[in-house]
């Protein structure tokens, strides 16, 4: 994720293999959180609350920088990747609560949901049903979620999104000792994009161009 950024934002995407590593980073997030979220009583327990609360958060003090750094069409759009996993979070909730009710404005999350944050629906459908198949084993799910991740394809122009699928495959059978550090993902996004705002600023003066 930060060599992506950085060769956005400070390298006019002029390093391609920088570009295709950072297609890999949002389906691992996203599996992350789906994974996460469909432990038992997550519903019970305000899991789901806690994080759309955090990932609002840390997603609106991320947009000064997100903006600032260019890219997006009209100066805003699509939204950030915090709140593409804030619309995820959503519409698990929903489709957690049940009853015709909660899917039908699952489904409205979804859809309006899809249209406004970065990778759009694939990445929504991909987190959905990596959620499904944690709790109820399916070779539905899986489909669904191998087409949504290849569907990345089209946003991304390659399928190096596919690549991330063999890391979450090989995953289990490596142990990597690593601290639970709660708070880092969500305080790291803003931060880290802060940080290459401000770097731009001497290289633009400098005379360094920039075309996001």
């Amino acid at each position: 994720m930060i060599g992506d950024h950085i060769n956005k934002y400070l390298l006019n995407d002029t390093v391609a293999w920088l570009y295709d590593a950072g297609r890999l980073t949002m389906p691992l997030f996203v599996f992350v959180l789906a994974y996460n979220l469909a432990r038992p009583g997550a519903l019970e327990s305000g899991a789901y609350r806690r994080t759309m609360i955090r990932l609002a958060v840390f997603g609106a003090l991320a947009s000064p920088a997100f903006l600032a750094l260019g890219g997006l069409v009209n100066g805003w759009w699509p939204l950030n990747i915090l709140f593409t996993l804030f619309v995820l979070t959503a519409t698990l909730r929903l489709l957690e609560m049940g009853r015709s009710q909660g899917y039908m404005a699952a489904g409205l999350a979804f859809a309006l949901g899809g249209s406004l944050v970065e990778f759009w629906w694939p990445a929504l459908a991909f987190g959905v049903a990596i959620w499904i198949y944690t709790k109820q084993p399916s070779v539905p799910a899986l489909i669904l979620a191998f087409v949504s991740c290849a569907a990345l394809g089209y946003i991304n122009g390659n399928p190096w999104a596919l690549a991330s699928i063999l890391i979450l495959l090989v995953a289990p059978f490596v142990a990597l000792p690593c601290p639970r550090l709660r708070w880092f993902f969500y305080a790291f996004y803003p931060a880290h994009l802060t940080l290459i705002w401000l770097a731009r600023i001497p290289m633009r003066q400098a005379g360094y161009l920039f075309f996001t």
